[in-house]
């Protein structure tokens, strides 16, 4: 493993005080009041963040300083813990602490994509290079899903973080939730079009790649059981779509089933096949991952308000839901209203991302709308998809501003 310059460790070990100090903060604690309403179904304040997954290139690597490929990393990953109290101002919650998984990987299926994506350093567009061009015919490709762990890879970085950090922030292990997405990596592989024709010309295929997906991550799970790799998912831990995991329905101390666990479904590809569709081809397979979940989380960008009736209804495990713009809000709104289930708003990007400034009485009055499809729900505003704030980091600032008042004023809890 690379060895960590006196200077480098000089510019993280500087950062790891500065995000001990925020921890730390009284501002802090109001943030993370704000979570722990949320986990115990208290429909208190909701937080408000602005998440910068698609546009890094503008909020940490104009940021760096450390020179070693090691450091560079670290230093990112305290970076971005920073950024949304530092930048935006945003109620992304510190930790006091340097958190790390174990380096665990699975693989639904036993071949890998040909992706082709669109050239400059900030270019986020790619294409599909099938590599099944007909499912019924090429089925054997599938066979073969792996999952594993790095075990001496995780002990290394542990002992080198803990050498650099770890007397200012402990290092901890946390786990993400539970992975299990089967529709993503099937199209990754074929193509939209010909998964969509695949349900119509060989639907018996179809249903056995489905199971096979299904049971690697069966298989992985009890991995994770027998190996003793599960870690509690709740609190200040991370859970899927770039949230975080608070509960007061799962064990916050050593687990050792999944269905202790927070556990992360979505199947943004089959957003518009029927309903029919969507029950016959993929919600029997995410019912046998859920039955292995504590809690669910469900949802990336499709839409859910027309399978809520017939499907996610049914699942007493779910506890946060993504609501995207393609959704009928107010109707999502009525589902939710008075439960236990948390509105994950993601909002419309174009407002922060269109060039030229900001508007403000078009973000006002969005923001009005979606406090009001949202009230008497568990409520937690995440703004993602966001390519470009231009690098006006004050932009993000403000932005997440006119949000927070817009909540002020019109959403009830």
């Amino acid at each position: 493993m690379e060895i960590i310059s006196a200077g480098d460790q000089e510019i993280l070990r500087r950062l790891a005080q500065i995000q001990l100090d925020y921890a730390n903060s009284p501002q802090n604690g109001i943030i993370l009041e704000k979570w722990r309403a949320q986990a115990e179904g208290r429909r208190a304040s909701p937080p408000v963040r602005l998440l910068f997954g698609n546009f890094r290139h503008e909020v940490i690597t104009p940021r760096l300083q450390c020179e070693g490929e090691q450091a560079r990393s670290i230093e990112a990953s305290l970076l971005g813990t920073l950024t949304g109290r530092e930048l935006f101002d945003d109620d992304t919650p510190v930790s006091p602490t340097f958190d790390m998984g174990w380096h665990t990987h699975v693989r639904p299926f036993g071949i890998s994509p040909s992706i082709t994506h669109a050239e400059g350093p900030n270019a986020q567009g790619f294409h599909i290079n099938p590599v099944i061009s007909d499912l019924a015919s090429e089925i054997d490709k599938l066979r073969g899903g792996s999952f594993g762990v790095d075990r001496e890879g995780t002990a290394r970085r542990r002992e080198m973080l803990e050498d650099v950090l770890g007397d200012i922030l402990p290092i901890r292990m946390v786990m993400d939730s539970l992975p299990g997405a089967m529709t993503n990596p099937l199209v990754h592989l074929m193509g939209m079009e010909a998964y969509y024709m695949a349900m119509f010309d060989c639907p018996d295929i179809v249903h056995h790649a489905m199971d096979m997906a299904t049971k690697v991550y069966e298989q992985y799970y009890d991995f994770l059981e027998d190996e003793k790799l599960l870690l509690p998912t709740n609190g200040l831990s991370p859970l899927a779509q770039e949230s975080f995991a608070f509960t007061d329905e799962l064990p916050t101390d050593r687990v050792t089933l999944t269905t202790q666990c927070w556990g992360f479904l979505e199947s943004q590809e089959t957003t518009a096949v029927s309903t029919d569709a969507f029950g016959e081809f993929v919600f029997p397979y995410q019912q046998r991952l859920v039955n292995r979940f504590g809690l669910l989380s469900y949802g990336c960008c499709e839409r859910v308000d027309a399978i809520w009736p017939g499907y996610l209804s049914k699942w007493p495990k779910l506890r946060k839901l993504s609501v995207s713009p393609f959704n009928d809000e107010p109707r999502i709104g009525e589902y939710l209203r008075g439960g236990r289930i948390v509105y994950y708003c993601k909002p419309r990007a174009e407002f922060v991302t269109c060039d030229g400034p900001l508007n403000d009485k078009a973000i006002t009055a969005y923001f009005k709308g979606v406090c009001e499809a949202a009230s008497g729900c568990l409520f937690e505003i995440a703004q993602r998809e966001v390519g470009t704030i231009f690098g006006d980091f004050e932009r993000g600032r403000h932005y997440i501003r006119l949000a927070k008042e817009a909540v002020d004023r019109h959403w009830c809890p």
